[in-house]
């Protein structure tokens, strides 16, 4: 209450810019923004297939919620959110999805809740995600969340919904207990949907108004597409599609635009995802170093490769291959003179 919260704390401080508009966009709907991060998908197998001959199986889904909690620690405003017009720093980053008990129109929906300190390595948060799947996905198994929701859809739809009335309430004003946020999905960093597992492509999907959650991620299933190689070569490739929604209110143009930048080149390069971080939030050199490299040998190699001629040399180059092109004629003809010559003063003879 009056600005205190368990799941957050009020952020002090800002611009007028910032502070001025959730009261200018007071719901998440009205100021959700969509991206897509194409991600190429022969690092992330080379690093799964050689993980797997080391004795520990990755997939595609530990890889992406590794990096999301990577970046939320990293790119800390990310892990804000709004509440009735004021920003809160989150006090812990966790990751919602939802899963099925079985592949089939009636099994049974769970909705997790899997919390991370930011620090964790690949092999942490594996052992975390597979943790809290295997806990709930027993046909036997009750998660709390259900537990806690079954407790009141038992009542009513009119008291039901001034159940749900006053929980609103009570959240807005920082009076919703630290038990019911803790067992809410929607009180989350990020919101993950998984649609490779059902083999469909990545959406766009809408923010809650309802809880807390700034981002919403969709896992597509990868493809083939072409791309340009080195700006003059195409290629076709593996690539995986995530959609994402990001509530532009809790951070700028610019600072999302390093976030998602930031997130393409770790998922791009898995095997930074090995080291635990640091408690300061900053990236160790050693993780970055192998990256640099391979970008400064990329650029080398471009330059060696041969390049396309801009348009406006063109014409000086037509006049030199003009000028070599007369040169070996003159020669040529110049050579054919001398043969004929050489020719007639042996038959003289």
């Amino acid at each position: 209450m009056f600005g205190h919260r368990s799941d957050g704390k009020k952020v002090k401080g800002l611009n007028i810019i910032d502070r001025a508009e959730p009261f200018f966009m007071p719901q998440r709907i009205d100021a959700v923004n969509y991206t897509t991060v194409k991600v190429p998908c022969v690092k992330l197998d080379e690093f799964i297939a050689r993980e797997r001959r080391n004795g520990t199986s990755y997939n595609y889904m530990h890889i992406v919620i590794a990096t999301l909690v990577r970046v939320l620690y990293i790119r800390k405003k990310l892990n804000s959110f709004i509440m009735r017009g004021s920003i809160y720093q989150r006090n812990y980053i966790s990751i919602s999805m939802d899963i099925k008990k079985k592949l089939d129109d009636d099994g049974e929906s769970v909705t997790l809740k899997m919390k991370f300190t930011g620090r964790e390595s690949i092999q942490e948060v594996k052992e975390i995600v597979d943790k809290e799947i295997a806990d709930n996905t027993q046909t036997d198994t009750v998660h709390k969340t259900t537990k806690t929701i079954g407790k009141f859809t038992w009542l009513p739809d009119f008291i039901f919904r001034w159940f749900i009335a006053l929980f609103r309430w009570l959240d807005k004003h920082g009076m919703l207990t630290k038990k019911l946020i803790d067992a809410s999905p929607f009180h989350t960093s990020c919101f993950l949907t998984n649609l490779k597992s059902i083999k469909l492509g990545h959406i766009y999907h809408h923010l809650y108004n309802f809880g807390t959650t700034t981002m919403f991620v969709s896992m597509g299933k990868e493809r083939m597409e072409p791309y340009i190689e080195n700006n003059k070569e195409i290629k076709v490739g593996k690539f995986m599609n995530l959609g994402m929604s990001l509530d532009e209110r809790v951070a700028d143009g610019l600072y999302m635009g390093k976030s998602l930048k930031l997130c393409n080149d770790i998922i791009s390069n898995p095997d930074t995802l090995l080291t635990s971080m640091p408690d300061d939030g900053t990236i160790p050199k050693k993780l970055v170093k192998k990256s640099r490299k391979l970008k400064k040998k990329a650029k080398k190699a471009e330059k060696k490769s041969k390049k396309i001629k801009p348009l406006k040399n063109k014409e000086k180059h037509d006049v030199r291959m003009r000028k070599i092109r007369l040169k070996k004629e003159a020669e040529t003809e110049e050579n054919v003179v001398n043969t004929n010559s050489q020719d007639s003063s042996s038959q003289n003879i």
